[in-house]
């Protein structure tokens, strides 16, 4: 076995090789001990946005599901028996007041109007005769050549023979109507539907609808409010919440299907005053003009209605609204620079925005960006504002209320 030597007062001590390695790990370990650990360098500030509460009256924009109708829709339909000739319209179109549409088989209608003229010529002949006969008996009856009987008699056969004149002429303008009849003219400028019965079909009050036409200038356009948005407005009116929610002001402009705004402007003209108890909602009705013909009966839009204000609102951008276990929070920056917590309730959403209720006040200072890496009470490092914002105001200064029943975005947990 190999062995090591060390000189010491005593003398020379001679070791196995492996204890003198052990020795000399143990002690190469109590020197690492005996240095000093080099301290981490402190965690870097957070660098936040933030934006100043600033509570001003702010326009709101509330958002429904609608759907267009016309103002006008005329059913065409067969007022007479008889057999279908002719339609004369194509389907579809767009038909002027006064154009004919369909033509019926006439041949009937004109043999019964003859027939009632000729009945009518008679019942005048008849009357001429009576009319003679008493200016004859008259004169007589008074020189009492004849008697009063006489006279009486007369009176009344001139009196039934103008009464019936009246009843064969009256025969004679029915069956103008009826031959009038025959002929079906668009009632309305407007758009017209497909026919419903074919030509040669007999038509009788059982299948008397031919078409429609719809008026298409103006339009209307039908939403729906639920009960609990219209108790929501009512209880936010009368609070202060919300003003100038009137229907006599309120501007309604629609979105159509590729989202592109409709140009004209539409006003409310009707509110049902009767509540749907299938839907739960009370219908709204507004009129657009529709010059160009663009809106047709049974599109679906979003119906928007501008005017209302929110006065002393306060708007926070979406991202900086948590949401955590007691509900919705912010962070802010207190007064000596430290990030701090705040319970906050929210209103409704507005584009990416959302108006706080309770919780903030003027002066203060949201973090909007740079949340992820905050702590309580610690320090941050506030940037420039973001461009995205100007006092908690979207950049088009009209935003949009989330639809009714559309689900209001995610916010991190607490």
């Amino acid at each position: 076995m190999n062995r090591i030597l060390f000189i010491t007062h005593s003398g020379m001590v001679a070791f196995p090789d492996r204890i003198y390695w052990a020795f000399a790990f143990l002690t190469f370990i109590g020197l690492l001990g005996g240095c000093g650990k080099p301290e981490a360098p402190p965690p870097p500030v957070p660098e936040v946005t933030v934006m100043q509460v600033q509570p001003k009256d702010t326009p709101v924009t509330f958002e429904f599901v609608g759907m267009t109708e016309s103002s006008q829709q005329v059913e065409i339909r067969a007022r007479v028996d008889g057999f279908l000739e002719e339609r004369l319209y194509t389907e579809g179109s767009i038909v002027k007041k006064g154009q004919v549409m369909f033509k019926m088989d006439r041949k009937p209608f004109e043999a019964q109007l003859a027939s009632a003229k000729g009945a009518l010529a008679q019942q005048k002949a008849r009357l001429w005769t009576a009319r003679a006969n008493l200016k004859r008996i008259i004169p007589l009856a008074e020189a009492n050549a004849l008697s009063k009987k006489d006279r009486d008699d007369a009176q009344g056969r001139f009196n039934a023979a103008a009464a019936a004149v009246d009843m064969a002429q009256a025969d004679v303008e029915t069956a103008e109507l009826n031959l009038g009849y025959t002929t079906m003219y668009a009632p309305v400028n407007g758009i017209a539907s497909f026919s419903r019965i074919q030509n040669g079909a007999y038509l009788n009050p059982t299948n008397s609808l031919l078409t429609y036409v719809a008026l298409l200038d103006p339009m209307w356009v039908d939403f729906s409010v639920s009960e609990d948005e219209m108790l929501k407005f009512r209880g936010e009116m009368k609070s202060g919440q919300l003003r100038s929610l009137e229907t006599k002001t309120a501007r309604v402009e629609i979105v159509m299907a590729d989202g592109s705004v409709y140009p004209e402007i539409g006003r409310i003209f009707f509110q049902d005053a009767n509540y749907n108890t299938e839907t739960g909602t009370f219908l709204v009705r507004a009129t657009f003009p529709n010059p160009g013909d663009v809106l047709r009966p049974g599109q679906f839009v979003r119906a928007r209605i501008k005017g209302p204000i929110r006065p002393n609102a306060i708007l926070v951008p979406q991202q900086a609204v948590l949401q955590g276990a007691k509900g919705f929070f912010v962070w802010i920056v207190d007064q000596d620079g430290n990030a701090q917590t705040r319970n906050v309730e929210v209103g409704d959403w507005q584009n990416d925005n959302w108006f706080v209720s309770k919780g903030l006040s003027a002066g203060e200072s949201v973090i909007t960006d740079g949340i992820v890496h905050l702590s309580v009470g610690k320090p941050v490092k506030i940037l420039a504002p973001d461009a995205g914002h100007v006092d908690g105001q979207p950049n088009d200064g009209e935003p949009d209320v989330a639809p009714a029943g559309l689900e209001k975005p995610k916010a991190a947990n607490d």
